[in-house]
């Protein structure tokens, strides 16, 4: 029980920082370029992993053919998936887009699943599918209202195709994280991404002039960086120990975290609907982690009565023969 409760808290607690990174996000995402953002988030995210990765007497060293595939996952997981995100939020609500967004756990199960690497059972495609209908009630009617704008298409299969990258990339992490401590992988994915998302943030001007942020605004950065940190290294962490279904699924608890945040620090009201949904997410998650039931072997038959009066020796012997 307890080797599947500090996978599924770390999730968890993943899950919380990424909707609280969100709240922070929009706090401060006009102050500067999406891509700009970006990059000074995952700098600030990096520079929290570097001091334990410098700190390690013997740190692990990556393999040389290793560098390349880990690179490609860090710069898919925060530059691909992030600038997809954001383009797709250019023609949906926001709402909608975290309701798309809250397929990445069933994506994940249908890659696992293609890939070999995980095993579909009713009640892991069940759990997935009410956390994304949870995801849908908590959000409200504002998840599925059709604005007139005739480029929406573009912005759901944009939104779409960055939970598919997220979904791939938790699928593919698993082979790193068993040949290499959490740390390094970490660290070293966010560094490759720093660099894709410099050349993206120098197309908005970032490295003419420095964005100009607010006091509050540059404590916004501040915390979605150390958040986004922190958030990873246990989202690589609970990978390592569970599914990437498993993991990925406590992602429905950060649009949840987001609307409960918007409640206490700007006064909004909560529908039945959303207190449904969260039952629903609830009940969710803990079907995606029911353990599957191992069907029992059966007895081997009794021993023939020719070797009632062999030795406990004379038997090891005729096994090893």
């Amino acid at each position: 029980m307890r080797a599947r409760l500090w996978p599924a808290s770390a999730a968890a607690a993943a899950g919380i920082l990424v909707g609280s990174a969100m709240v922070a996000t929009r706090f401060v995402v006009d102050q500067t370029g999406p891509a700009s953002l970006a990059l000074l988030r995952y700098v600030v995210g990096f520079g929290c992993l570097l001091p334990p990765v410098l700190l390690v007497r013997q740190p692990a060293r990556i393999a040389r053919r290793d560098l390349l595939p880990i690179g490609l996952l860090g710069i898919t997981q925060f530059g691909v998936l992030i600038a997809l995100l954001n383009y797709g939020l250019r023609f949906v609500p926001a709402a909608r887009a975290a309701l798309i967004f809250a397929t990445l756990p069933l994506l994940t199960l249908i890659v696992a699943a293609a890939l070999g690497r995980e095993r579909l059972t009713p009640a892991k495609i069940f759990g997935v599918l009410l956390t994304v209908a949870g995801v849908g009630l908590a959000l409200g009617e504002k998840a599925l209202q059709r604005d007139a704008a005739a480029d929406e298409w573009v912005g759901e299969l944009a939104v779409l195709a960055s939970a598919l990258s997220g979904a791939v990339c938790s699928v593919l992490y698993r082979p790193y994280l068993r040949r290499y401590p959490t740390l390094p992988v970490s660290a070293f994915a966010m560094l490759a991404s720093i660099g894709f998302l410099a050349l993206l943030a120098a197309g908005e001007g970032f490295f003419r002039s420095l964005p100009h942020f607010t006091a509050g605004g540059w404590l916004a950065v501040g915390f979605i960086g150390v958040s986004s940190g922190v958030g990873y290294y246990l989202w690589l962490w609970a990978l390592n120990r569970a599914t990437a279904t498993q993991v990925t699924a406590f992602l429905a608890l950060s649009p949840l975290t987001a609307a409960g945040l918007g409640v206490w620090l700007l006064a909004e009201d909560v529908s039945p609907l959303a207190l449904l949904g969260l039952v629903g997410v609830a009940l969710g998650l803990w079907l995606a982690h029911r353990p599957a039931r191992v069907a029992r072997r059966p007895a081997p038959p009794a021993a023939s009565n020719t070797n009632a009066g062999t030795s406990p020796l004379d038997s090891e012997r005729d096994r090893t023969l």
